[in-house]
């Protein structure tokens, strides 16, 4: 019986998702990694290969009041953070890259989050 890599199996299900899911100008892609220990997100225009917003769990904003919550609370305030940083830069509307995770715990909360504060997806 074969060992299954997790790590490729992961890669794989992102260059999936990778194919159907790609940043505009108009409608941005908000890409979600996650960690052992911590969550990023960042909101990228592709057709010019830049980076527009991002937060994560290192951000001095959130690191102060994440001692005490878990990584999935952590990771809904990181996703109102993002939200927050695009607004100000006028993004409303982007396409939710969650990096070949399910949708489920931590990329759940931050599309949650992302969503409470305002960003459409």
């Amino acid at each position: 019986m074969a060992k299954i890599d997790t790590r490729l199996a992961r890669k794989r299900r992102h260059a999936r998702v990778r194919g159907r899911v790609s940043g505009t100008g108009t409608r941005p892609r908000l890409c979600v990694f996650r960690s052992l220990k911590y969550t990023y997100a960042q909101i990228i225009d592709d057709s010019i290969g830049q980076t527009l917003a991002s937060a994560s769990s290192l951000d001095p904003e959130i690191r102060g009041k994440t001692t005490e919550k878990t990584k999935t609370e952590s990771a809904e305030l990181i996703g109102s953070l993002v939200a927050q940083r695009a607004l100000n830069k006028g993004i409303n509307r982007v396409a939710l890259d969650r990096g070949g995770y399910k949708y489920h715990g931590r990329v759940k909360a931050l599309a949650a989050g992302a969503r409470k504060a305002g960003l459409e997806f």
